[in-house]
């Protein structure tokens, strides 16, 4: 027991101190110094650099261009490993020293490679672009350029008739891209000018320019600013300098401006502005990338000029996420993970010691992983990660121990395979020689044997059975297959390797047809063979078979395995054929295909243009590329093409118009697994020309063996950039894995809220950025992008948004109209300009009398983009004006409109008002051109206008019966009855006594007056309450006064004696009443009495505005009106006062106020009767 106890322990020990000293001895090997890129003149000697360090012995070798270096006298190595050349060679081919070189070290442990460096041999090519004469005014601007291509850089410099220009002067500027800017031309300038370029390999001189310097016009005439060497798209390394160069011309000399078309600020530490405008940034980041806006400016003005370019910063691969060494069990699975960035996106390529590994059943790479399954002892290895771009190259390193097991059973044996079909074949084995009872499960391996990083597919089954069906196979493909023994402590080696091939069985489809007519006559029919896996097997013989589309019997052709084109002769012009075809192998005849139509041309003379050549490529399993060119012995016109395409079985759908110059067409958004055919003629002034027919099935994006494998994931971190109003450049980050194969993207981009799918554009690239081009301006897009990878493709990336630039205005404003609306102004109106999608943000408005004209001095107005009328101010009588105007916005200016004129004259008749004109010529077209200008505006103001008073007419007539009502219900009603006699007619007084002698009132004093209640200030007679004639006038004529304002009350007034008169009721009170006395009333009082209390209830205090209204109501005589005073009674003091302002009532007496204006209207009333 003890004993077995201590071999546990050993083993234990064993299994954990191993793991533990690999990762040790993993840091045994490494490198302390690596090859740097090195550049050398021809003949002279270089020393690559390479030391390493880890357990002795190591070994190291040189690689160039991934081929083992061969020593020799002039090559060799050196004791700490560098690699020494003592004459560098520059000989054409394999013989020259120039390529990469990498260091391989390798000890007992692994290998490992060193990073990549270049050796350069110093040399100097011929100029690619020379300088060119130049004619130039004095005071404007002229420009040489050259171009060389040299290693290292050079260095340029200009000589002016032989003479060396300094870098930079006032008016000269050299930029180190090999440009020579002249500022202010003058006479002296004139002359000719050579670019000469060195570097350490030798010097060259250009051809000499010439610069001609012309004399400049008098007067000069103002000038827009203009752009002539705009700044280019460029890519820069990530430390180096960029330089943007950007030169204009105007009268005045324009200012240059930068800015960052992200609004970002252009960093000034790093940033410098050399000569009169351009742009360089040295030590370049990747902060530093970005659209820059070069702005060209008039001085005091806002008319400028803007062009645009794209910056992008290259870096070498940088590693953030490193492989780590890993323990693992034979039989086990490892993963390593490698990620890196850099610009563009590196590659990354697994080594293992120092070779590079390739996909196979067990060794997968995906995603940045390196996935290794059933590890095995020989995968006991350092691994490398390198990534690597056209910057530069970066590696890490891992190591991967196999921990051995000593109970481990032995491989299966006698494994075998027979073929039951087409796609299936029975595996059978027996079971292992050593420790086949502490079996648990067998793993059944197999992959194609054929063809390298084939996929190896796995099945697990049980201990119970040493037989298994594999019935997923292709048919006609050989396989191979080995067998693992699995058990709790481990693995088994694995089986010997058996081949064996399945079964031939009928085509899987049919080929797709390619149809073109040489003549109104014939139908030449092509194909493709068909690949292996959809013919699964030998393809024998092919079945053609067509007709017409208005008859039912159908023509056969058979014809042998090895064509794959057939001409149909003798059939008739401008008909319409149906032709499908199908493919046979050993086994039998396949799945034939649909109709496929195709129209003869017709029988004429035309000269239209022959079939195009066609080729249809499908791109990934959602696009079809289309290429065309016209037959080589077409000899019509071609004024453009018409592309049409549709899925099988569906009807055709409109046509895609090409140019002429056109030669491509990608098709996007289409399905998967589809046959889709598409056709493409020519047309010119004739009509349409031969078409040409082809079909082509799109691929699975997942095949039937990758359902278990997830899509790559989509594009990250996109991001747009306008580069113009017609550009949008766009870049994006590849996902972190890797794979041997090629990768492609398929960019989508459309109008936001488009409708139409058909006019989504699709567009391939295999690079990381695009340039989106053809776009409209003014327009927001939408961008996606999704990756491709054999035939899997991933989802779409996050849709961004990008506004195109608007562009500058290309017509100036229309409708121009300059009216005299006074001696000395005048009004200038227009309209946008008749362009459309184009947003104006400024206008400019140049006007001078004709003298001023012809000397070229402007007076300058602008107004913004949303006012389109200005004032002309100050203008001279006598005088012939010029106006025009302009449109701008942010891209730039539009053109001025033609020159409009306007006369003011200098004899105008005093007191002439230009503005209101009437009858005259100068109103007409003012008026016209006014309300011309908002002609639904004012029609809608005089509408409006109109409503309102409409409205207050009918509310004020509403109001006024209402009051009427009010009055009405408070009057008391004259009884039948009344005479109807003269006016001058009065009662007896005998009936005024009598109706007098009813009224029962206590003494009173005599100077007070109040109705019955005490609460109002009416006199009512046998019509109802009474008012002065006065008061009654002045209150209709302005019937708002009496809500406002409160009547004064009349003071000190004294009376008498006071006379009762017929027609009337006074009630008299004194100040002091004893509560003793009674009040005895009659009924009719008691009415009148109720009648005010209820009037002062609504807030009226018993005064009424229209009563005298109510009273020539309510009587039908002479009898029924009150006389008026004469003019002599209204200047008697004690009646005048009924005219005199009213003062405010104080809120402590307001009661008794009403009853003095009671009194001082009975007073006036009473008077007014008596003199008549």
């Amino acid at each position: 027991m003890a004993r077995f106890k201590r071999s546990l322990y050993q083993r234990l020990l064993f299994v954990f101190f191993l793991p533990i000293s690999g990762v040790l001895c993993f840091s045994e090997l490494f490198f302390i110094k690596e090859p740097l890129d090195v550049t050398v003149m021809r003949k002279e000697a270089a020393i690559l650099d390479c030391q390493a360090r880890g357990e002795a012995p190591i070994d190291v070798r040189w690689l160039k261009n991934g081929v083992k270096v061969a020593e020799n006298e002039r090559v060799y190595l050196l004791s700490n490993g560098s690699l020494f050349i003592s004459e560098v060679e520059s000989r054409r081919g394999d013989k020259s020293d120039e390529g990469f070189y990498q260091c391989l070290a390798q000890n007992k442990y692994g290998a490992i490679l060193s990073q990549k460096a270049r050796l350069t041999i110093a040399s100097i090519a011929s100029f690619s672009v020379q300088p060119t004469s130049v004619v130039a005014t004095e005071g404007s601007v002229a420009r040489f350029s050259c171009k060389i291509v040299a290693h290292p850089p050079p260095i340029i410099t200009w000589e002016f008739n032989r003479v060396t220009l300094p870098l930079i002067t006032e008016r000269i500027t050299v930029l180190p891209s090999g440009v020579l800017q002249i500022q202010g031309v003058q006479r002296a300038d004139a002359g000719s000018y050579r670019c000469i370029a060195t570097n350490v390999a030798s010097r060259r001189r250009s051809v000499e320019a010439t610069l001609t310097v012309t004399p400049a016009p008098r007067p000069q005439v103002p000038q827009r600013p203009r752009i002539i060497a705009a700044p280019q798209n460029i890519s820069v390394s990530l430390h180096q300098t960029a330089i943007l160069e950007c030169m204009a011309t105007g009268n005045p000399r324009p200012i240059i401006s930068w800015s960052r078309a992200d609004s970002k600020p252009i960093d000034v530490y790093n940033t410098k502005v050399l000569g009169n405008g351009n742009l360089i940034i040295t030590d370049i980041k990747l902060q530093h990338g970005g659209v820059y806006l070069c702005r060209a400016t008039t001085p005091g003005t806002r008319n400028y000029t803007m062009v645009s370019a794209n910056v992008t910063v290259l870096a070498s691969p940088s590693l953030v996420e490193w492989p780590e060494s890993l323990t693992r069990p034979r039989a086990g699975t490892a993963r390593f993970v490698c990620h890196a960035e850099g610009n563009p996106t590196p590659r990354i390529t697994w080594l293992k010691n120092g070779e590079k590994i390739h996909s196979n059943g067990r060794i997968k790479m995906y995603n940045s992983k390196l996935v290794i399954n059933q590890i095995i002892p020989e995968d006991d290895a350092i691994y490398q990660c390198q990534a690597d771009n056209e910057q530069g190259s970066v590696l890490s390193m891992a190591r991967l121990i196999v921990v051995m097991s000593e109970d481990r059973p032995s491989a299966p044996r006698n494994i075998r395979a027979d073929t039951v079909s087409s796609s299936a074949i029975l595996l059978a084995w027996e079971r292992p020689l050593y420790n086949s009872d502490k079996v648990i499960a067998y793993s059944v391996h197999y992959m194609k044997a054929e063809g390298l990083n084939n996929e190896e597919y796995q099945i697990v089954i049980g201990n119970d059975t040493t037989r298994y069906i594999i019935d997923d196979l292709e048919p006609a493909y050989n396989y191979t297959f080995y067998v693992v023994a699995y058990m709790p402590m481990g693995a088994s080696r694995m089986s010997d390797n058996v081949f064996q091939h399945t079964l031939e069985d009928v085509p899987l489809r049919a080929p797709e047809l390619s149809l073109t007519s040489r003549s109104p006559t014939d139908i030449q029919v092509s194909w493709q063979p068909l690949p292996d896996k959809l013919s699964r097997g030998r393809v024998c013989s092919y079945r053609l078979s067509y007709r017409t589309s208005s008859d039912s019997a159908v023509s056969q052709i058979e014809l042998p395995g090895e064509k794959t084109q057939h001409l149909l002769e003798n059939l008739q012009p401008d008909t319409i054929y149906l032709l499908r075809i199908v493919a046979a192998t050993s086994v039998g005849w396949g799945e034939q295909s649909a109709w496929t139509s195709h129209r003869t041309p017709k029988a004429s003379g035309a000269q239209v243009p022959l079939a195009p050549e066609l080729h249809l490529e499908s791109l990934n399993c959602t696009t079809i590329l289309v290429r065309w060119q016209l037959a080589p012995r077409n000899s019509a016109s071609v004024r453009g093409y018409k592309l049409f395409y549709h899925e099988e079985s569906q009807p055709e759908s409109t046509p895609v118009q090409l140019h002429a110059s056109d030669n491509k067409h990608t098709i996007g958004g289409l399905d998967p697994r589809k046959k889709y055919h598409v056709k493409i003629l020519a047309y010119n002034v004739v009509g349409d020309g031969y078409q040409a027919d082809q079909t082509i099935s799109t691929p699975g994006c997942v095949s039937v063996r990758d359902r278990l494998v997830p899509p790559p994931p989509p594009p990250h971190n996109v991001y747009a950039k306008t580069n113009s109003s017609t550009a949008v450049f766009l870049h994006w980050g590849r996902p972190a894995f890797t794979s041997s194969h090629a990768v492609n993207y398929t960019v989508r981009c459309n109008p936001v809220g488009l409708q139409n799918a058909s006019l989504v554009l699709y567009l391939q690239t295999s690079e990381q950025s695009f340039l989106v081009q053809d776009l409209e301006p003014n327009t927001k897009y939408e961008f996606a992008v999704r990756l491709h990878l054999d035939q899997l493709s991933s989802p779409w990336s996050p849709v961004v948004y990008q506004s195109t630039f608007p562009k500058a205005p290309t017509r100036p404003p229309s409708n121009i109209k300059v009216t005299l609306i006074e001696e000395d102004t005048a009004l200038v109106s227009w309209k946008l300009p008749e362009e459309p999608n184009v947003p104006v943000t400024r206008y400019t408005i140049l006007y001078a009398s004709r003298n001023a004209w012809i000397a070229g001095e402007w007076q300058v107005m602008e107004r913004e983009g949303t006012i389109t009328m200005a004032l002309l101010e100050n203008l001279k009588p006598g005088q012939i004006y010029l106006v025009k105007v302009s449109a701008s916005n942010d891209m730039g200016d539009g053109p001025f409109s033609h020159a409009v004129e306007l006369t003011v004259r200098e004899d105008l008749p005093p007191g002439l008002d230009l503005r209101l004109p009437r009858g005259s010529t100068h109103s007409t077209v003012f008026s016209d051109s006014f309300y011309h200008l908002d002609q639904k505006s004012m029609t809608g103001i005089s509408v409006g206008v109109c409503i309102a008073l409409i409205c207050i007419i009918i509310c004020a007539f509403i109001i006024v019966c209402r009051g009427k009502n009010r009055k009405f219900s408070a009057v008391k009603t004259y009884r039948e009855g009344v005479s109807t006699s003269a006016a001058g007619a009065r009662p007896p007084a005998s009936e005024g006594q009598a109706e007098n002698a009813d009224v029962t009132v206590p003494m009173m004093s005599q100077n007070r007056f109040l109705d019955a209640k005490g609460g109002t200030d009416l006199i009512i007679n046998s019509l109802g309450p009474v008012q002065c004639t006065a008061e009654r006038k002045r209150k209709w004529f302005s019937f708002s006064s009496n809500v406002k304002e409160e009547s004064k009350t009349t003071q000190n007034t004294r009376r008498d004696a006071v006379s009762y008169h017929p027609g009337t009721t006074v009630l008299t009170y004194e100040e002091e009443l004893s509560p003793s006395q009674p009040t005895t009333l009659r009924p009719g009082d008691t009415e009148g009495s109720s009648n005010s209390e209820g009037s002062h209830a609504t807030g009226d205090s018993g005064r009424y505005s229209h009563d005298e209204t109510e009273l020539a109501n309510l009587s039908s005589g002479p009898s029924s009106h009150l006389p008026s005073p004469t003019a002599e009674d209204e200047r008697e003091p004690d009646c005048s006062r009924c005219g005199e302002e009213p003062n405010k009532l104080s809120e402590e007496s307001q009661t008794r106020q009403k009853a003095e204006e009671l009194f001082n209207t009975s007073c006036c009333h009473h008077e007014a009767q008596s003199k008549v």
